[in-house]
């Protein structure tokens, strides 16, 4: 079982993910054949529902990258679903208490240590006959803390039990603090607030992740300390593209 995400933590290094929001197995075969060291598929805020999530796992089956996914909520049903589907990570947001924490944990590992339902149809099949043995330590849990509660309850929500780390949604985040919805935030009360999640993770010995929007604030990220960062989406991506080349030719 590949998990590239694991082997740069392991070597001491913060990796880049890439977002998907688009629907299409071509989009997500051509953000795959890039090399990120992890994509996340988004079923929340995304346009991607799980029929569209399979075919877009299935293009990117020979990327290098960790392969994972956005769930809408707090639900076992998807979370499962993913996993069984061949997701090798799952980020769950609003997650603003231990106790939903600890709940996220247990969707994402199988008994004794969760409650995660057997049957990995394709992720057998995509990861090893061995799979089954080897999910617990290898599937990645990140529990997006992105509300004022959860800023109040994260020293607890980092010690939860099998949680990889937590993820930082800058814009709700900002919104729960009195601030406008944005990301690559230099407001210094939001600033205090990311920096405080990020060292109660590593106090508690665990992952940071955050979603930045230019790759310049994303570097901040990564020279600050954390362990993972997004570049957008690649329709923010596709779009800021296509309006530079329009402007070109215009010009």
């Amino acid at each position: 079982m590949n998990n590239r995400l694991r082997s740069v933590w392991e070597s001491g290094y913060g990796g880049i993910n890439a977002w998907l929001a688009i629907p299409s197995s071509i989009t997500a075969e051509a953000v795959g054949d890039a090399d990120f060291d992890s994509i996340t598929i988004d079923l929340q805020h995304g346009l991607v529902d799980y029929t569209n999530a399979l075919p877009m796992l299935q293009a990117m089956e020979r990327s290098s990258a960790t392969l994972m996914a956005r769930v809408p909520w707090l639900d076992a049903g998807i979370i499962m679903k993913l996993l069984d589907a061949g997701a090798l990570g799952i980020v769950c947001p609003m997650i603003n208490t231990a106790e939903q924490a600890a709940e996220f944990v247990s969707y994402c590992r199988y008994a004794p240590d969760g409650q995660r339902s057997f049957g990995p149809t394709r992720a057998v099949r995509v990861h090893g006959a061995d799979y089954a043995q080897r999910a617990n330590q290898q599937v990645v849990s990140l529990a997006m803390v992105e509300t004022q509660t959860a800023l109040e309850n994260v020293t607890s929500i980092v010690a939860t039990p099998g949680l990889t780390g937590v993820y930082i949604g800058p814009s709700d985040l900002s919104l729960s603090l009195g601030y406008p919805a944005k990301l690559d935030h230099d407001e210094p009360a939001v600033l205090e607030a990311i920096e405080h999640i990020l060292s109660s993770a590593h106090n508690a010995g665990i992952k940071a992740g955050i979603h930045c929007l230019s790759p310049d604030y994303a570097k901040r990220m990564l020279t600050l300390g954390f362990d993972l960062v997004t570049l957008g989406s690649e329709l923010r991506i596709f779009t800021s593209g296509v309006d530079a080349t329009l402007k070109q030719a215009r010009s």
